[in-house]
This record gives structure tokens, C-alpha cells and sequence, in this order.
């Protein structure tokens, strides 16, 4: 998988999907990169979801759906995938509903899509690090203290205190 020019589908196939799976959850929004007009990105719709009790999510409902269950090493979150036939994949994050309105997932989203050179920069360092990694670990570890940059200040500017960016 490569780091892609931005596609004005991948809205609308997270807004599909938030369709389809906004039955089975409290709150459902596309989240990540695919998320964020004009920005470079992994080909992955990345959505997360928020239920009151993770034990209660329906995973036979999700399945159908084809999303299936994957192992996560995040806390208090469970992870999902989906391959499309047109390879796009889907990760579904689900999350309580009590964690919701402050999930830094979200409020980086929003950052990025309000701050076109934040989501510039972004992109550049992306491309850079696919470019000299590819995908995996040291891929995702290098974004780390940028995400967490702008992490930080879409926190401020709504009044929220900082907190690392992984959930380990």
C-alpha cells in the first residue's frame, strides 16, 4: 500500500458506510485522512464508532456487513476491518460513548480540515516517510510528533488539555 493523491470518493464512501452502520452505534463518523478533502492518503477509510458498553457491540450485525474482528493492543477499543472489492479497506474503531466527544481521532480530523497548511504539511511528511519505510511501524511511529503538534493545538483551541496521541 502507497501513500495516494487525494480521492473525492473516499467522502463519499466514508459517508456511505457511516450510513450503513449508523443503526448499530450511538455516534458513527469517518475519521483519518480519507476524511480530509485534498489530503494525500493511505487508501483505508478509517471510522469510529462510539457504544455504550464495547461488551455489547454485535459483532454477528458488523459481520454481515463484512467487518471482521481483529485483535487491537489499543485500551477500551475494538478494532474491525473490511476489504472492498474496488481496494479500498475499512477499519472500524469503536469506542465508549462516554470517551466520545473528546477522542483525539476527531478533533485532529477537524484541525486538518480547517488548517489547509497543517494538512499540507502533513501530507509532505507522509509521502517523505512511505517513501523512506514504506508501510509499517517506522512509518507510523514518524508521524507521531506531528500528529501529536497538531493534536495539541486543536485541543487548545477548544479549551482541552493535551494528552498523547497513542493509546498504549
Amino acid at each position: 500500500m502507497t501513500v495516494a493523491e487525494p480521492d473525492p470518493r473516499w467522502v463519499e464512501r466514508g459517508q456511505q458506510a457511516v450510513s450503513v452502520l449508523a443503526p448499530l452505534f450511538d455516534e458513527i463518523e469517518h475519521i483519518g485522512s480519507t476524511a480530509v478533502p485534498g489530503l494525500a492518503a493511505k487508501p483505508v477509510i478509517d471510522l469510529l464508532a462510539a457504544a455504550p458498553d464495547l461488551d455489547e457491540v454485535n459483532d454477528d450485525a458488523l459481520a454481515s456487513l463484512g467487518y471482521r474482528h481483529e485483535p487491537s493492543s489499543m485500551p477500551d477499543r475494538l478494532l474491525y476491518r473490511r476489504e472492498d472489492y474496488d481496494s479500498l479497506r475499512y477499519h472500524l474503531h469503536v469506542v465508549t460513548t462516554v470517551s466520545w466527544p473528546e477522542r483525539n481521532q476527531r478533533l485532529l480530523r477537524d484541525y486538518l480540515r480547517a488548517h489547509p497548511e497543517a494538512r499540507d504539511r502533513y501530507a509532505a511528511l507522509k509521502r517523505d516517510l512511505m517513501r523512506r519505510f514504506g508501510e509499517g511501524e517506522a512509518y507510523t511511529r514518524g508521524k507521531t510528533n506531528l500528529i501529536q503538534e497538531f493534536t495539541d493545538a486543536a485541543r487548545a483551541e477548544l479549551g482541552l488539555p493535551p494528552v498523547p496521541v497513542w493509546e498504549e
